[in-house]
């Protein structure tokens, strides 16, 4: 079990990587290495043996192996990725890149996303080293870069550059799941992502005739841009399950004690309550617009508009996403993937969730652990090119009234110490038998 050292690392380490400043602005304005250094720096001092690597200079991945006493076993990728999402100081109570600890809380962007998990890794690493312990299987552990924009920089890199280093990982772990979750009625859900819908950040163009402001304009591009986009944001779409969600919306049902009726999911969330906001995103694609541009002066009509929508879809639905876009956007629209990633699925009868479930339920006898698909994408999406089924487990033990998903990209993004200390006894208590 993690010893008191690893506890105060884990609070530590998450401050401290807060305090370095890897704001990832998208189009390559980030820098990882100072971080990547400083994981490093920290593995090297477990015994490990750390491989930096760059597709571009200042873009840094960390990769290093830990061999496990079972040569036959298939080897687990443990990721997480070092660069945040842009934060206004100005918003914030504390300086975002402070990692002031107040109250026994950690603040700061990163907090959450993920800088707590790549604290956790290293704490635990850091514990096996000092106890002599090594792992069943074969650990992998990667800080990555560039999460936050394309991932070209970071785990598309390494996968596809640098696969040798991954050899015989057969599945992963990463961010956003064995989290609490508080229902308001007295249970402590505990999620695990077992899938994650496609990304299609899409680029909307609409041509038309450019001319006065004054004058008649039936073939004006902005106001054709803004009817594909209205369209696009008022679509309701049709509910598709997964067998993930299938599976998650099962074990709800049955720990609310009612019907799982799956002819009526509608029904059925309505039915869980607050809980049904585990599952709400991921029943249907989405398609939400975030960016418009056109025009440089008031009286001139644009010969072009552009817009940009967020799209996501489920496994085995990326077919229809395109069509319905096809038809939405209409003739005088054209649309292309701004970014494209696919959607993944990983089985909720495997061994290794059944030890996630295990180590969180040792820790959290009063949990109720769940599968569920994450709405957004992450790391394990370039991994898989590798063969490597990805799964969200970044443990926390969260107290009620703390809004988990409100700290991902949000405004006084932080995590209690108590949280940090949770994660690290899971993921260490996960990682040795796993």
């Amino acid at each position: 079990m993690a010893d008191e050292r690893a506890l105060d690392e884990v609070v530590r380490f998450t401050s401290e990587l807060i305090r370095i400043d890897t704001t990832n602005r998208g189009g390559g304005d980030c820098r990882e290495r100072p971080a990547a250094e400083y994981a490093a720096e920290r593995l090297a001092g477990a015994g490990l043996e750390p491989t930096l690597l760059e597709r571009t200079p200042g873009r840094t991945n960390v990769v290093a192996r830990i061999e496990g006493t079972d040569p036959s076993a298939p080897g687990l990728l443990v990721h997480g990725h070092l660069d945040v999402v842009p934060a206004q100081a100005d918003e914030w109570s504390v300086h975002p890149f402070s990692g002031e600890i107040r109250d026994g809380v950690v603040w700061g962007r990163g907090a959450v996303d993920m800088k707590n998990m790549d604290a956790m890794i290293l704490a635990v690493v850091r514990a096996w080293a000092r106890e002599g312990v090594r792992p069943r299987r074969d650990v992998v552990v990667a800080f990555t870069a560039d999460e936050e924009a394309s991932a070209e920089d970071g785990s598309g890199f390494l996968a596809d550059r640098h696969a040798h280093l991954f050899e015989g990982c057969t599945e992963g772990v990463s961010e956003s799941g064995a989290y609490t979750f508080h229902d308001g009625a007295g249970r402590r859900i505990y999620p695990i992502a077992a899938g994650e819908r496609g990304t299609a950040w899409l680029k909307l163009t609409a041509r038309g005739r450019a001319g006065h402001g004054s004058r008649v304009n039936r073939e004006n591009a902005v106001t054709r841009l803004a009817a594909a986009v209205t369209r696009i944001g008022a679509h309701e779409w049709p509910l598709r399950l997964t067998p993930t969600v299938r599976a998650a919306l099962t074990e709800l049902a049955a720990l609310y004690g009612i019907e799982a009726d799956l002819d009526d999911v509608d029904g059925l969330l309505r039915n869980l309550g607050p809980a049904a906001a585990l599952m709400e995103p991921t029943v249907r694609n989405s398609a939400n617009p975030t960016v418009l541009e056109a025009g440089y002066k008031v009286n001139v009509i644009p010969g072009q508009a552009v817009a940009y929508v967020d799209g996501r879809y489920l496994p085995g639905g990326e077919d229809e996403f395109r069509a319905t876009l096809d038809r939405l956007t209409g003739p005088d629209v054209d649309w292309e993937f701004h970014h494209r990633e696919i959607a993944l699925q990983a089985p909720v009868d495997s061994p290794t969730f059944a030890g996630m479930r295990a180590a969180v339920e040792e820790f959290a006898p009063e949990g109720h652990v769940v599968p569920f698909c994450m709405p957004g994408g992450t790391d394990a999406k370039q991994f898989s090119r590798l063969g490597i089924t990805g799964y969200g487990f970044t443990p926390l033990e969260l107290p009620e009234g703390y809004d988990y998903q409100a700290m991902f990209h949000g405004v006084d993004e932080r995590v209690p110490a108590e949280a940090l200390h949770f994660g690290v006894r899971v993921l260490d208590r996960f990682l040795r038998t796993a």
